[in-house]
């Protein structure tokens, strides 16, 4: 053991600290603490000199300055290899710091509280500490600088190993400590540029520091010549793509994922009473539907484009078992997703190692999850805005013609609705039975997007006669009406708000089919 160690724990979370300072103890380093945090270990009878004896100094200001002095500093940024800086600390009755154990006031949770207050806020922003981590990650080769208890137990493996920390890790654990006073500052930055001094904060702050970490390095982009990497929030929602498990198959490719989240999104905004099933090709779903079973739920999705399936992505919202397994396993999948599986389903897939499969919990809670805002990247800037989080009910419903729906053409317009926030602009979704039957998607024109979904049903062997149709936005002229209505629906959900909306209403009537209005739309770019 390097004689003379000497390490400076000064924690807000004292999660672990006491067995990390008495296997410290214990390997001969010298405790040197602040606060509660020496207070703690002496309670605990572990001999500690604190920062106030050392400085000769006293702790001021209500503990607001306590670290801030030469002496921690000094033995924090003193080269060990530099003879100039060793001379200094000599001169001026310096030891150095050889390790450093310091996590921050909890500035993200106060903030997060109902009702804190701006002075709450205030008084939780750290000053000793994050001068203390960044002077000791500057100086990486000669200290060990620890942010987080879960660091503790490999740098113990190590100091009773080799007496010492690697230079690689000690080199990871200051990259760790620049990346948590980076987030901490950039958290500070997004409160203070949302909030005013009545602490009423804005939705969106004056300035944003968005703040991920990679999950991992990707093949290729969306095209073989472009790079890429997959990244996740550093506090994901629960039940969301990037807390998936892979059971098995190659690695996730950047367009896997990104059809992936879009299959993943819309099953699970559906109620998991009863078993849903949607399959995704090129972030589009080509086939939802609701069943008694799993089984039941894919072979119904299957039927409304099982050409696009091939080679698509598919996510269920209840366990996947092996008779529904088996019936997948028939196509050529990319992408399977499931909340759970069955030991009997993975056999199954077993021999086909290119399948990807994922395990993906839903909220426990039984919420749908996702992100409060979203962001599209625009050359040079950001658009954010809040997430579609919009669930129509009953009641929402506007009934604008003469002919009234029935029981169940209602519940097959909230599928269809439901459906179509998924699909891609201009959209146009038949659905029938809690099942879709056309999807019509990503077109310039709605007319086209209608015409599709027809051609498309036609090509699966599917009649539209009877169904119901959603339209994510509103018909500007009735030509749109007439060519769902001429491909067989008699029944369609739009959000309404033209100046042509009395027209659209009165060629409903005029074609004796019924018309709601939601009132909102669902615009997918």
């Amino acid at each position: 053991m390097k004689p003379s160690m000497n390490a400076l724990l000064s924690v807000s979370d004292k999660t672990g600290i006491l067995e990390f300072a008495r296997a410290l103890h214990a390997l001969g380093i010298k405790l040197i603490s602040t606060g509660g945090t020496a207070k703690l270990l002496a309670d605990n009878g572990l001999p500690v000199t604190e920062v106030a004896q050392l400085t000769g100094f006293p702790e001021m200001l209500d503990g607001r300055v306590k670290t801030l002095h030469p002496t921690v500093h000094g033995g924090l940024l003193a080269r060990r290899d530099l003879p100039e800086h060793m001379a200094a600390l000599k001169a001026h009755s310096i030891d150095t710091i050889d390790l450093l154990v310091v996590n921050l006031y909890p500035f993200e949770a106060t903030v997060a509280r109902a009702g804190c207050t701006l002075e709450d806020a205030i008084e939780n922003i750290d000053i000793g500490g994050p001068a203390m981590v960044r002077s000791a990650a500057k100086n990486w080769k000669d200290v060990g600088v620890l942010t987080d208890a879960s660091q503790y137990q490999q740098v113990l493996v190590e100091l009773k190993a080799d007496g010492k920390i690697s230079d690689a890790t000690k080199f990871a654990l200051a990259v760790a400590a620049f990346n948590r006073i980076s987030n901490y500052d950039g958290a500070i930055s997004d409160y203070l540029s949302s909030v005013q001094s009545d602490a009423s904060r804005a939705l969106f702050p004056g300035q944003t520091n968005l703040q991920f970490t990679k999950l991992q390095d990707l093949r290729y982009g969306e095209n073989p010549h472009q790079q890429a990497a997959f990244y996740r929030d550093l506090q994901p929602a629960a039940g969301s793509l990037v807390t998936a498990k892979q059971l098995q198959g190659k690695e996730l490719s950047y367009n896997n994922i990104a059809d992936a989240d879009a299959a993943w999104e819309c099953v699970k905004s559906f109620d998991a009473k009863a078993a849903a099933c949607v399959i995704v090709k090129h972030a589009n779903p080509c086939g939802v539907a609701v069943g008694a079973s799993a089984l039941q739920a894919y072979s119904k999705a299957l039927q409304t484009d099982p050409t696009s399936a091939f080679g698509g992505i598919i996510a269920l919202n209840c366990t996947l078992d092996e008779a529904t397994a088996q019936l997948i396993a028939k196509q050529f999948v990319e992408v399977l997703m499931a909340p759970a599986f069955t030991p009997e389903a993975l056999a199954v897939f077993k021999s086909k190692v290119n399948v990807r499969i994922l395990q993906i919990e839903l909220p426990a809670d039984g919420s749908r999850g996702g992100n409060a805002i979203d962001i599209k990247r625009v050359s040079s800037g950001l658009l954010m805005q809040t997430a579609d989080s919009h669930e129509l009910a009953l009641s929402d419903l506007k009934v604008v013609t003469r002919v009234q729906p029935t029981a169940q053409q209602l519940q097959d317009l909230l599928f269809a609705w439901k459906v179509a926030k998924y699909v891609k602009s201009n959209a146009i979704v038949f659905c029938a039975n809690g099942m879709t039957m056309g999807v019509g998607a990503g077109q310039m024109s709605r007319l086209d997007s209608a015409r599709i979904a027809s051609i498309k049903a036609q090509h699966a062997g599917l009649s539209l006669q009877g169904t119901v149709v959603a339209s994510d936005a509103f018909f500007p002229f009735r030509d749109g009406l007439d060519v769902v209505v001429d491909a067989g629906a008699n029944c369609v959900i739009q959000p309404g708000g033209s100046m042509r909306d009395q027209e659209v209403i009165a060629a409903a009537d005029e074609r004796g089919v019924a018309m709601v209005f939601s009132g909102v739309r669902h615009f997918r770019h």
